[in-house]
């Protein structure tokens, strides 16, 4: 099955499961107290941490390096922030993992290793392998 459709199905279904888990043992206002709460502290960090990697992209442009990191790690932060306005207690924790840094690095690191590795796999397999054999002029009418 394909993943997206996947995730759509099963993102929905875990929320609901866990705002009625949650709910019945802490009551319904209370839930929805701490679904605004994570919201706005999350969209705030967001926010803090956004503008971090802003002013840590344009210090790598002062040096003189692609701040690649940075864009990603950003587009990481918008994300997470995507995730924390969405309300449910499983897209907060994956939303508040992505936008702390140490996580956030971690997650971004296990991905640069991935990619970087996809990219040796090509390399390698970017050649064509074959003889060749200098012919002459004359040669070259025969044909």
């Amino acid at each position: 099955m394909n993943p997206i459709l996947l995730s759509i199905i099963l993102i929905p279904a875990v929320e609901i499961f866990l705002l009625i888990k949650i709910g019945s043992q802490i009551g319904a206002v209370t839930t929805i107290l701490l679904i605004f709460t994570t919201a706005i502290v999350g969209v705030y960090y967001a926010k803090y941490e956004g503008l971090n990697t802003l002013k840590s992209g344009f210090e790598q442009i002062r040096k003189k390096k692609a701040p690649t990191y940075e864009m990603l790690s950003g587009a990481a932060i918008a994300f997470a922030a995507l995730l924390l306005i969405i309300p449910g207690f499983a897209t907060d924790i994956i939303g508040f993992f992505i936008i702390f840094p140490v996580s956030r690095k971690f997650l971004l690191e296990k991905i640069f290793v991935k990619f970087k590795n996809k990219k040796d796999e090509t390399e390698k397999n970017n050649f064509i392998e074959g003889d060749f054999e200098d012919i002459e002029e004359e040669d070259d009418k025969k044909i």
